[in-house]
C-alpha cells in the first residue's frame, strides 16, 4: 500500500538559545533555554534518527532522541489557536514543530503509521505531551494546559530510513498496522478517564516505551499529577 495523504507545507529547525529578560519578576518572563523557536528552511534536510539536520533540544531528557526525532503538528489548527489567543501571529513553528503537513489531524494519524517523506521513511511514535514551553513562549500561563485539554498537541516520527526531506515533500502512507489506534485515541487513553482504553492501548508495540509504561500505571489507577510538566517554573511564585 502507498497513498499519497498530504504533503509537506513547512520544514523547520532550530538550536537551544537563551531566552527572556534577566531580572524580571513575572515567571513567564524570566531566562530560560529553549529550541522551541524554529526557522524555516526550504532546499533538502538531511533526515537521520536522532532527527533533522541543524535542530536540536535544550532538554534532551524530555524532548528528541530517536523515539521523538520530528514534531509535527497539522496546519488546519492554526485558526483555532489565532483566534483563541487573539494574535494573528501563530502559525507554523508556534509550538517547535518541526513539520506542517498540509492536511490531517490527530484524528487521521494512527500509532505505527509508516510514512515516505521525501527520501526518508518515519514512523508515527507517540503523540506530543506538551510541556510548560509552550505557554512561556506565547506569555499564556494556561496555554499548555489547553493544548492538552483539546487535543491539538501534535504528534511525534521515529525516523525508519534516513533520508533528504524538504519544504513541499509529497507524503505518502506506507502501511497502518493499527487502524483503531488514532493519536486522538491514544492521547484521550492517556488523558482520559477510561482505564479500559488505557490498558488496550498498553499493549500496543509501536508505541513508545515510555507511553506504554505510562498507560498501564494509569490503566491501574495511578493517573500521576501532570501540572509539573504543563506549569513547572511558570507557576506564580
Amino acid at each position: 500500500m502507498e497513498t499519497l495523504v498530504t504533503r509537506l507545507l513547512s520544514l523547520r529547525v532550530g538550536l537551544p538559545r537563551e531566552l527572556g529578560v534577566a531580572g524580571a519578576t513575572s515567571p513567564l518572563e524570566r531566562p530560560w533555554t529553549s529550541a522551541i523557536f524554529k526557522e524555516p528552511v526550504t532546499g533538502p534536510v538531511w533526515l537521520s534518527r536522532m532527527g533533522l539536520a541543524g535542530d536540536g533540544q535544550a532538554d534532551r531528557k524530555v524532548h528528541g532522541g530517536p523515539e521523538k526525532a520530528v514534531l509535527a503538528y497539522p496546519v488546519t489548527h492554526y485558526d483555532f489557536w489565532r483566534e483563541r489567543l487573539a494574535r494573528d501571529d501563530v502559525g507554523p513553528g508556534a509550538f517547535g514543530e518541526n513539520w506542517v503537513f498540509s492536511q490531517g489531524t490527530e484524528a487521521d494519524v494512527c500509532i505505527g503509521d509508516v510514512l515516505r517523506v521525501g527520501g526518508a521513511r518515519v514512523q508515527v511514535s507517540q503523540p506530543r505531551q506538551p510541556c510548560w514551553k509552550p505557554a512561556r513562549r506565547w506569555g499564556q500561563r494556561d496555554l499548555s494546559l489547553l493544548l492538552q485539554q483539546t487535543g491539538r498537541t501534535g504528534w511525534y516520527y521515529r525516523v525508519l530510513e534516513e533520508g533528504p526531506v524538504q519544504e513541499g515533500d509529497a507524503v505518502a502512507l506506507l502501511e497502518r498496522p493499527f487502524p483503531a489506534f488514532t493519536v486522538a485515541f491514544a492521547h484521550h487513553a492517556m488523558h482520559g478517564h477510561a482505564p479500559e482504553d488505557a490498558a488496550l492501548l498498553a499493549e500496543c508495540p509501536l508505541l513508545t516505551p515510555n507511553w506504554r509504561d505510562s498507560l498501564r500505571r494509569r490503566a491501574q489507577g495511578n493517573r500521576g499529577d501532570d501540572r509539573p510538566r504543563l506549569v513547572g517554573p511558570n507557576s506564580a511564585d
